[in-house]
């Protein structure tokens, strides 16, 4: 199998993969199977999948580091902007279907109580994310997309945050997903040290030229 065919199947299973909780949405609101409390489930399903999916895009870059494979690097565009989606279904289903669209609930609601504030707070950081996916916009940003799409990890911090405040009584599942979330985190730490070493020797080697420059007077 090629390069270009496996990539094309690993694009068929995540779009498979990641469409799948949304049609398992769909279906159960006409088939009825959403139990007793559809609006809760709904909006629990989509802020799990939106959370699930954007650790999976951020283990995009370790598993590419760590396997040599660089192709796997075209999965997290997709990736990134399913997990997007699914955070505003969250926020749409919460919005609309749970608070009816009362702006002065809404407010309220993010005001009052902490998990919705960090919920709230992670949803808007994921925003420009997903409007500067697009190669234009890696082109127009230069370096700085790379830095602004850090905040990638502080999103994923603030839904483990809002889901562990969420649950309440069972956090197994929102712990296993930070634990996960700092192993990501873990695996980044020795790249960033090393582009702060480059960064400094690369800031150190003019003064360094300057201080050794022979006087002319």
């Amino acid at each position: 199998m090629t390069t270009r065919s496996r990539v094309l199947a690993l694009k068929v299973v995540l779009w498979l993969s990641a469409l799948a909780p949304a049609a398992w949405m769909a279906t159960g609101a006409f088939a009825g199977w959403l139990g007793v409390n559809p609006i809760e489930k709904v909006t629990h399903v989509s802020g799990l999948s939106a959370l699930i999916l954007l650790l999976v895009t951020l283990s995009v870059t370790p598993v590419r580091r760590f396997t040599g494979w660089h192709p796997v690097i075209q999965l997290r565009r997709p990736l990134g902007l399913f997990a997007f989606f699914y955070a505003f279904v969250h926020f749409s289903i919460w919005m609309v279907l749970d608070l009816g669209f009362q702006f002065s609930w809404i407010w309220e609601d993010i005001m009052e109580r902490p998990y919705i504030t960090i919920g709230f707070t992670g949803f808007v950081l994921l925003i420009p994310l997903a409007v500067t996916s697009t190669k234009g916009w890696i082109r127009r940003l230069g370096k700085r997309w790379t830095t602004l799409h850090r905040l990638a990890y502080v999103t994923a911090t603030l839904g483990v945050i809002h889901f562990y405040w969420l649950v309440k009584a069972d956090t197994r599942l929102p712990l296993v997903l930070g634990a996960i979330l700092v192993v990501l985190l873990a695996t980044r730490v020795p790249g960033w040290m090393a582009k702060r070493r480059r960064r400094q020797a690369a800031s150190a080697a003019p003064r360094a030229v300057s201080v050794g420059k022979p006087s002319t007077v």
